[in-house]
């Protein structure tokens, strides 16, 4: 297959824009703060089957959930894909999952969230399970000089599709009389509807766009997914660079992933920011991580990728510090920082990846361990950061732990000395 076709590659960026509404409407602005809105009664304690846990730590917990399933279930799946040739059609089944789930929300209420949790766990699996399979195909459809520019493309492209919707959102929320005076539960639910139908229409392009694979099935798919996983894993383990990359990528992802799931329902219920107030911060955010994607790419193409990494997970465990003795105003000066570094990590990490993993055809595989590592530091991050909560009942010993996940991280990259393979 001929690489670095612009229509490929764009279709492939594309899907960035079709997901990230989703990572910024409902995991990160909107939902959060309407799920503290609608629970905020009893000081926030839900009866969840009979045990009554704070709405904060509840909706961490959720999350862990979502992402621990993604990754009990995609090393398989990432390596049948390999295997099948059928990795399009993984990706399509959780497009499909992840959108419709995300409809099912605008039914929330406040006698429902049970109900409604579960739809979001779903959600999740569905985002983060197509990204597997996404990610999967870079390496198919470029050659490895343009990785920075094409994972940065993608990211920008998800920032800017994400704020457009979040501006149509917020005109709901803001100016109800535009929209026949909708009430603000209303306006809500419209907004995840309209997330999910977003997903799922421009997922479609990709999806239509991407290359097909040759169907390679077999009567022995399983026993042969298991032995992918197995060769993938002690190839990695026999690639000291490689495996130092994910190791260190595991622990500072723990912090990132964990501030940007938890940061809006902690604003909102910590800080008693007004929830009107968050959803434009946190839309001033993405504008801003549209220009950090972009000059963390142009510093790694100056430098090279791990020495950007460290100057942006430096700058992430200095956030941390500070938000130790966060005050509902340098809640908004830590926003600004957070919204540069934010974009820049994300697309390097998984740009990085790339140019590490060796030339193979068992590309979900490698893709499907990388998304394993994401995923699982989010499980530890968000569920650690609720669980002390819970049990210290300071939410600032959360915050510190979070500090070290980025020292740690940062700490293993430190060790890698050069980019070359």
């Amino acid at each position: 297959m001929q690489k670095n076709q612009k229509k490929t590659l764009y279709a492939w960026a594309m899907y960035d824009w079709a997901n990230s509404a989703h990572n910024l409407v409902i995991t990160s602005a909107i939902f959060p703060a309407y799920f503290a809105s609608i629970t905020k009664e009893n000081k926030g304690l839900i009866d969840f089957f009979g045990y009554s846990i704070k709405n904060s730590v509840l909706f961490s917990y959720a999350v862990s959930l979502g992402f621990l399933s993604v990754v009990l279930l995609h090393p398989l799946l990432s390596a049948l894909a390999d295997f099948t040739g059928r990795k399009k059609d993984f990706m399509r089944f959780f497009v499909y999952l992840g959108a419709f789930s995300t409809c099912m929300l605008s039914m929330t209420t406040q006698e429902n969230i049970i109900f409604s949790l579960f739809w979001f766990v779903l959600s999740l699996i569905g985002y983060s399970g197509s990204l597997v399979f996404y990610n999967a195909f870079l390496p198919e459809i470029a050659t490895e000089d343009k990785f920075d520019y094409w994972s940065a493309k993608g990211y920008m492209l998800g920032y800017v599709g994400s704020v457009l919707l979040m501006i149509q959102n917020l005109t709901m929320l803001e100016i109800p009389s535009l929209y026949g005076n909708i009430s603000n539960q209303t306006a809500c639910q419209i907004s995840f509807l309209s997330v999910g139908i977003w997903w799922w229409f421009f997922g479609e392009y990709t999806l239509q766009n991407l290359p097909n694979q040759i169907n390679r099935s077999t009567k022995n798919w399983l026993k042969e997914g298991f032995l992918k996983i197995k060769k993938t894993y002690q190839n990695i383990k026999q690639d000291k660079k490689i495996s130092l990359f994910l190791i260190g990528f595991f622990c500072y992802n723990m912090g990132l992933q964990t501030i940007m799931y938890i940061a809006a329902i902690f604003a909102e219920v910590e800080l008693k920011i007004p929830e009107s107030n968050l959803i434009i911060t946190i839309l001033l955010i993405q504008l801003l991580a549209i220009v950090g994607a972009y000059f963390f790419a142009y510093l790694s193409d100056k430098t090279n990728n791990i020495y950007a990494l460290k100057i942006g997970i430096f700058c992430w465990t200095l956030i941390c510090m500070v938000a130790y003795f966060i005050t509902p105003t340098t809640f908004y000066f830590l926003a600004i920082v957070i919204g540069f570094v934010m974009g820049g990590i994300q697309a390097l990490s998984r740009s990085t990846f790339t140019k590490l993993m060796p030339d193979t055809e068992d590309k979900s595989s490698y893709f499907g361990i990388y998304e394993v590592t994401d995923k699982l530091g989010t499980v530890v991050g968000t569920f650690s950061f609720g669980l002390i909560e819970h049990l210290s009942g300071n939410v600032r010993n959360s915050i510190a732990v979070l500090t070290l996940y980025f020292l740690v991280g940062f700490l293993f990259l430190w060790q890698i000395k050069s980019m070359k393979k």
